[in-house]
């Protein structure tokens, strides 16, 4: 029996980036790959990685150049030491591979690291760019690196195939260039090479973004591989994909779930605003009155590190309706029965895991592209409500409140939760068999098993040519060139390893 193919899988390191990387590797190792998670060293020491009981994926660590995932205070000099000593590294461990039965015969790598392009020419295999946030938000990414997007206030922005938006539902970096210019400069510079790339592979699936993903196919070789959600909770045809394989905090399981067990069908709204968030004092107290009044059933994420914000006697006096843990199994949380809706920040892994499990949503976006995916969670799939600031940059309790009845209630509610169960059903039918990202990544998996003679002619070339210099925020001291691999490979998934939060305090929520 022939060896298997094998994959470089390399996710930028944070949480949000290799969470859908790893859920990709798991369906290339459905389909017969071996793939191999690499991450880097600082990761591995702040997160435990297991690869959902699949053996055909193998998890490896890289040095970084860290001792820890946190930035430092100089964000682009973090950023272009990791790219110094990950790329060589990265190299150095492409070689160990080239090397043994299983030589890899393709790099796919996190859109943002475009520099991985050049160590797969370099290494003479193809490239494939795996773009984590949603066709709409790249796409506007694509406009602001080509100079075709000036911002201003007053403005409405009337971009191909998108809805109108304001200044207020652009990715948040765009109108905020000056207070997080590496960040605007990481995201942007995913396009400065994307059109040397062999593939581009896109989390999200064809029927949620069918007029940004129409345009964006007529040009370039898109192909939308998601929802990258665990296989339980859409098609369940991979066993034991219960969950994503990593987590930053450990979950209170027990007691989210025997409350949840507790309370009557679409009951509770779900709180939780992710890993980074932090809100200040007046806005905490904000919210949690607001959950308060709502009279509703709250399961509230609330991290260790926010607990002394909360008001004082607060979680005595809500005993009845309201349970405050510090982490939970999201997936599980949102797949039962008694929760009626989420209460978010739009984080896309966030955003994708609700309409997968037809939860409706009350969209608290607060920096990055959650801004753009609370405007399609509103305007075009109207499965949420928008939370709105007051002149103050705060949430009232009675906007909490308002938003909140908004969707557990009245006719919008239903609406909403219709919706909500429509796109649940578009979401398995794509990972599903013979879906259009199941078909995706089997026409992926095929070209890699047999190569086309278009495919292997250019990677000959690359082999003699050196790659087109081309700019980026950040240079690498790039890696030294290896010899082409055989065409005998395996799947590995390559993941470094992120900062698990920006030295930065983010508002609650970014106007």
């Amino acid at each position: 029996m022939g060896s298997k193919k094998h994959i470089l899988v390399f996710p930028f390191p944070a949480q949000g980036h290799i969470n859908p990387l790893l859920q990709f590797s798991k369906r290339l190792s459905s389909k017969g790959l071996k793939v191999t998670l690499i991450t880097t060293t600082s990761v591995s020491n702040s997160m435990h990685i297991h690869s959902g009981g699949s053996n055909s994926i193998q998890i490896e660590s890289i040095h970084d150049g860290f001792n820890s995932g946190e930035l430092g205070d100089n964000i682009h000099s973090h950023l272009n030491h990791f790219i110094t000593v990950v790329s060589q590294n990265l190299i150095e461990l492409a070689e160990k591979h080239r090397n043994s039965s299983d030589p890899p015969i393709v790099l796919v790598y996190d859109a943002i690291m475009p520099w991985c392009l050049d160590v797969a020419q370099r290494l003479g295999i193809p490239g494939a760019a795996f773009f984590t946030q949603m066709c709409g938000v790249c796409a506007i990414y694509y406009h602001q690196s080509e100079g075709n997007l000036k911002v201003s206030s007053s403005m409405e922005f009337d971009l191909p195939s998108m809805p109108v938006m304001e200044i207020g539902d652009l990715p948040s970096l765009i109108p905020d260039c000056d207070l997080y210019p590496s960040f605007l400069s990481l995201m942007v510079n995913q396009f400065s090479n994307f059109r040397k790339a062999d593939w581009l592979l896109f989390n999200t699936f064809d029927k949620l973004e069918e007029e940004v993903l129409n345009w964006m196919v007529a040009q370039w070789p898109i192909k939308t591989v998601g929802p990258t959600v665990p296989s339980m909770y859409l098609d369940k045809r991979l066993e034991n994909d219960k969950d994503y394989g990593l987590n930053l905090f450990k979950p209170n399981v027990e007691a989210c779930m025997k409350w949840l067990d507790t309370k009557e069908k679409a009951s509770v709204v779900y709180v939780s605003f992710g890993s980074l968030a932090t809100a200040g004092q007046e806005q905490m107290e904000e919210l949690a009155w607001g959950l308060k009044n709502s009279n509703t059933n709250f399961l509230w994420i609330v991290r260790a590190s926010e607990e002394s914000k909360l008001p004082n006697n607060f979680i005595a006096e809500t005993l009845e309706k309201g349970l405050v843990v510090s982490w939970c199994p999201q997936l599980e949380v949102l797949s039962h029965q008694a929760v009626g809706c989420f209460m978010t920040h739009c984080g896309w892994n966030s955003t994708l895991e609700a309409l997968s499990l037809g939860v409706p949503m009350v969209a608290m976006p607060q920096w990055t592209d959650q801004t753009t995916n609370a405007k399609y969670i509103v305007d075009v799939w109207h499965t949420g409500v928008r939370i709105k600031v007051n002149d103050k940059g705060i949430i009232t309790r009675e906007e909490i409140k308002r938003s909140i009845k908004d969707v557990m209630e009245g006719e919008r509610g239903n609406e909403i939760r219709k919706n909500a169960v429509k796109w649940k059903r578009f979401a398995k039918e794509a990972v599903d068999k013979d879906g259009s990202s199941d078909k995706n990544i089997e026409e992926f998996v095929s070209k890699l098993v047999a190569p086309s003679k278009d495919l292997d002619e250019s990677t000959r070339l690359r082999q003699v040519l050196p790659p087109t210099p081309h700019h980026h925020l950040l240079t690498a001291a790039a890696a030294t060139t290896v010899a082409a691999a055989s065409t005998n490979a395996t799947v590995t998934v390559t993941a470094a390893t992120p900062p698990t939060s920006p030295p930065i305090r983010l508002k609650f929520l970014v106007d």
